[in-house]
């Protein structure tokens, strides 16, 4: 009878140990020692809850497991940028996952051509460039690129890899001519059938761009700014009537160096507002030349009766 309960009490007692499952203490052994170990199926690589990389991150971008250094390093358990922490002496269950490719960089540090131009309008819709565009990847460049991928959560290398022009594409919308060009730099379109004889400052309000021209030769072209729609520049064929080196417009109370007056008050001349602001700004009617050193050339050549051409 006896032998009969010790089989029951027996049985009873590995029905609790198997009903009990994860929550009873399982032990390993070690030498002579015995020590607890915890087994938790909710921990994820690394020691932390996934962090979002959305806009609402800090900027720096330091810290944290995710990214890991320029160089390649870190990211992931145990590596540099990880938080801290060894890395699992096993691997987890069904096996580690592949490490991901490294996003292909598109562009960085001393590239040039359209593609960085729109790179850099783009980063000046959202404010971190306040310069150009000029179409060639300096360090202003860099240094816009990098604060934009640590704001985001992403890897601060300031080079605009496939995940970084991807994320910035979303955020902005596509530049237009004058957001590409906004400071010079856009070719000269093809000169007016009338600039095509004598002395000649030629000039496109489509492209934006004054040509000197003799015989049919361009000397020099410059990048020009035309007046508002309220404050038009006129078109049409004139001549320069007379120069001023040193102006002054009484009318708005503001200078206009290298002055070479075609139309009445209209004039071509230097303008530091043009040269400060781009085509962010206009002239009251004026062709505007950006370009000091270029302009003291050209007034230097022209001369009174010189023909000028303004077309579309």
């Amino acid at each position: 009878m006896r032998t009969r309960d010790m089989r029951r009490s027996a049985a009873a007692l590995a029905v609790i140990v198997v009903a009990g499952g994860c929550t009873g203490p399982v032990v390993k052994v070690d030498g002579d020692q015995r020590q607890p170990v915890r087994i938790d199926g909710t921990a994820t690589p690394g020691g932390g809850t996934p962090k979002d990389d959305g806009d609402t991150a800090a900027d720096g971008g330091d810290g944290g497991g995710g990214g890991g250094d320029s160089d390649g390093k870190g990211g992931g358990p145990g590596g540099q940028g990880a938080g801290g922490g060894a890395a699992p002496t096993t691997a987890p269950p069904g096996g580690a996952p592949a490490p991901a490719a490294p996003a292909k960089v598109l562009w960085s540090r001393g590239d040039e051509g359209f593609e960085v131009r729109e790179l850099q309008a783009r980063l000046r819709q959202v404010a971190w460039l306040h310069v150009g565009p000029t179409g060639t990847y300096d360090e202003l460049t860099v240094q816009a690129v990098r604060g934009f991928q640590g704001k985001r959560g992403l890897p601060r290398t300031g080079r605009t890899d496939t995940v970084t022009w991807a994320r910035l594409v979303g955020m902005t919308r596509e530049p237009g001519k004058w957001e590409l060009y906004a400071f010079g730099g856009q070719p000269a379109a093809e000169p007016d059938p009338r600039c095509l004889t004598g002395r000649v400052l030629c000039i496109s309000k489509t492209s934006r761009t004054l040509r000197w021209m003799v015989n049919g030769t361009t000397l020099t072209t410059v990048e020009v700014r035309f007046g508002s729609q309220y404050t038009p520049t006129r078109e049409g064929v004139f001549s320069v009537s007379f120069k001023s080196r040193d102006h002054w417009s009484t009318l708005y109370d503001t200078a206009m160096p290298y002055a070479m007056f075609f139309s009445g008050g209209q004039a071509v001349h230097y303008s530091s507002d043009f040269a400060a602001r781009g085509y962010y700004g206009a002239s009251h009617g004026c062709v505007n030349v950006r370009d000091e050193a270029a302009i003291a050339r050209l007034f230097a050549q022209v001369r009174n009766g010189d023909k000028v051409v303004v077309y579309w």
